[in-house]
């Protein structure tokens, strides 16, 4: 298949002039942007935005076992310090001094768990990361608990079904298998949260434990109509709630960085956002029924709702996208989470060994007109959005004795655009939105065949953004139009002036074409279910000893030896 018409247009950016300072406005506005595989700070000139600098770092992901997913919470600070000085050190270059930065922004992955002794403010335990599933049992606990033992139970209140992806099972975790974590708890110095609270109290020595709307309500520990801590969800995980940090908005001046570490010290922090929501606001997806997909080694699309949640029937997550003010209404979004987008091609260049580089994944692909049938289901750690199957397994089906590696890095591509139609098409029958359209963004966006794979497979134009970073830049927008900060203020109704391009793919497809692909689709990820159940390593152990200590010591050895001749053929 060969890509569809792709081309660049220009559209309008929400930057209204009545709001514009003097073209001798030397202010910056610093992002602190702590992903899962890299720390990044880069600073952005206003009123334009335009990026002047940045600074990035690798992070280590430590994986101990299968499904466990870890991070060092000293080095990811390290890298933070480190990040901001490389940057700040550039800005000579440009101009510029320490002295013209006005705020700080900061945006984070999410459900990214950490617990820390406020006495000294070391933590307890590595980092448990979002993907992290290791708290599976404590969903099994928590659901045989409930009436109806729904994984949705709890939809109306959080948004969330109850799955080891959110903040509040991977405190269960910590507190049931952590004794220094329960011990400091009893002398009552533990402090958790996400890592933005992390990294705001470290950036304060302590003085701010706080997180933000868009943070919490991926902890299933909040309302997302009151936007406070809920009684219940609190007593049903077990969760003190003097350990959790305060909720505040997305957008205000929360404090000063006082850290003697931190180059930008006295530099108020005024902006707070999950990197997703980030990337919704930097793509401008500021009105309900527009939506974006950040492709990275996961998916995450999200659509914007309006100032009302949608509690989804279909497996959607209901969140909320920002809210840009401690006095403004909160603007909430619908999300569907792929766990395993870029991550698949990881696999196959790692693992597998059939990928020299990911970077050539693309090259790869086209070397084939299609994947000759085949199809790839990466449910390497489960199902997320719409499945919520934590029992999934990857799977590999459709080969034939003529099937390639071609074939399979084209099918591992194709994955990642069926995923996002599952999640499109929830979409449509909970908003009632006609989407038309989807922003895209991320290093895998890069890929010019995956977004026209995106747009055939799901029947939509796709609109890449040539924004360097849309989730920095959302981000630098958040914390630049905090109250007392000023540098700017949303107006979606009005033009404006700043001109974003855009690569535009087309459908090439027809919708026969289309229907056929995703069913088979779907029946592949039927049979990916269903994999994962068995017993715990442990309780076989159990088993077995109590078993082997039931029998003689003589009579067992014999035994052995006897299958052992018989096996051999007598011999």
């Amino acid at each position: 298949m060969k890509l569809g018409k792709r081309f660049s247009i220009a559209s309008m950016r929400s930057v209204t002039s009545n709001h514009i300072p003097s073209t001798t406005n030397r202010s910056l506005v610093g992002v602190i942007d702590e992903g899962t595989s890299s720390v990044q700070f880069s600073l952005y000139s206003v009123p334009y935005f335009k990026e002047v600098t940045n600074y990035k770092i690798e992070l280590k992901l430590i994986s101990p076992q299968d499904g466990w997913y870890e991070q060092n919470p000293l080095e990811l600070m390290d890298a933070i310090y480190e990040c901001c000085e490389k940057a700040c050190a550039q800005l000579t270059e440009f101009g510029y001094s320490v002295a013209n930065i006005s705020c700080i922004g900061v945006t984070n992955q999410r459900e990214t768990t950490v617990v820390w002794d406020s006495r000294t403010g070391l933590p307890l335990y590595n980092a448990l990361v979002w993907k992290d599933i290791r708290s599976e049992q404590c969903v099994d606990r928590v659901l045989s608990k409930l009436d109806d033992q729904n994984k949705n139970h709890f939809k109306h209140i959080s948004g969330l079904p109850v799955s080891p992806y959110f903040s509040a099972l991977k405190l269960c975790w910590l507190f049931e298998n952590v004794a220094e974590v329960r011990k400091v708890h009893r002398e009552g110095y533990c402090k958790a949260g996400t890592i933005d609270s992390w990294i705001v109290w470290n950036l304060t020595k302590g003085a701010l434990h706080i997180t933000d709307v868009t943070n919490a309500s991926r902890t299933l520990l909040m309302d997302i109509e009151t936007f406070h801590w809920h009684p219940q969800l609190l007593r049903t995980f077990k969760i003190d709630k003097r350990i959790l940090p305060e909720i505040r908005s997305s957008s205000e001046i929360y404090g000063t960085i006082t850290s003697k570490r931190c180059v930008l010290t006295g530099i108020p922090i005024s902006g707070i956002i999950g990197n997703q929501h980030a990337s919704l606001l930097g793509q401008m997806c500021i009105k309900p029924g527009q939506a974006k997909n950040t492709y990275r080694s996961g998916c995450f699309l999200l659509c914007n709702v309006g100032e009302r949640p949608i509690i989804s029937a279909h497996g959607l997550i209901t969140t909320v996208a920002y809210k840009l003010g401690p006095n403004k209404a909160a603007t909430y979004a619908l999300e569907g989470s792929v766990a395993v987008g870029g991550h698949a091609l990881r696999w196959l260049e790692n693992r597998v060994r059939i990928l020299k580089d990911i970077k050539n994944a693309e090259k790869c692909a086209e070397e084939v007109a299609t994947t000759g049938d085949v199809y790839f289901v990466p449910a390497f750690t489960g199902l997320y959005a719409p499945y919520w199957r934590k029992d999934a397994r990857g799977l590999i089906i459709g080969l034939t004795q003529f099937s390639t590696k071609q074939h399979i890095v084209r099918a591992a591509l194709e994955a990642i655009c069926f995923q996002t139609c599952d999640i499109l098409e929830c979409m449509h029958q909970e908003s009632g939105f006609h989407l038309n359209k989807l922003h895209a963004d991320g290093s895998l966006s890069l890929n010019n065949l995956l977004m026209q794979l995106q747009a055939d497979t799901a029947g939509l134009t796709v609109f890449r953004s040539q924004l360097t970073d849309t989730t920095t830049f959302g981000a630098a927008l958040c914390a630049a139009q905090a109250e007392g900060i000023d540098l700017f203020e949303f107006h979606p109704d009005e033009l404006s002036y700043e001109i974003v391009d855009y690569d535009i793919f087309l459908p090439t497809n027809t919708a026969e074409e289309r229907h056929l692909r995703y069913g088979k689709w779907k029946r592949a990820v039927e049979r990916s279910m269903g994999w994962a159940i068995k017993k715990s390593v442990r309780q076989m152990t159990d088993e077995s000893y109590k078993l082997l200590s039931s029998i003689p010591a003589a009579v067992f050895i014999m035994s052995t030896f006897a299958m052992f001749i018989h096996a051999a053929g007598g011999k």
